[in-house]
């Protein structure tokens, strides 16, 4: 098993808000996928065969926002999570735990809420492991 996590999907109860909010935090833009009432805007790839990719998801219950329940995800927070975290706030979000070293080894991490409820985690990996 080469990944842990092959797909994931946040849950929204407005995509439109929550698709804003990750665009400006991410910087980056999302597409749209659309299918009846479930609609969702995935994350960029460029290469959906080989990396875990993931949505936003809005659907009637099935899918539900939470700041406390369910699993943690981790979303990439490189080169330094300070910087997307810079941007929680003014798009509409709250930190819940700064940008926190694990260990020199492992790297940094931060917690956050999004406009929709959900705690979300990002994480860094030391700079020497990274390609700049």
């Amino acid at each position: 098993m080469k990944n842990a996590i092959s797909w994931f999907e946040i849950p929204t109860t407005d995509i439109n808000r929550a698709q804003l909010f990750y665009e400006t935090i991410f910087q980056m833009k999302m597409q749209a996928m659309d299918f009846g009432e479930m609609k969702m805007r995935m994350f960029p790839l460029e290469d959906p065969m080989t990396q875990v990719g993931g949505t936003l998801i809005q659907t009637d219950g099935f899918h539900k926002p939470s700041a406390t329940d369910g699993p943690l995800l981790y979303l990439n927070g490189n080169p330094d999570c300070s910087i997307i975290l810079d941007r929680v706030e003014a798009a509409g979000g709250k930190i819940m735990m700064p940008k926190t070293t694990i260990s020199e080894e492992y790297g940094d991490m931060a917690v956050f809420i999004d406009t929709e409820g959900n705690r979300i985690a990002l994480h860094n990996v030391p700079a020497k492991y990274l390609n700049l």
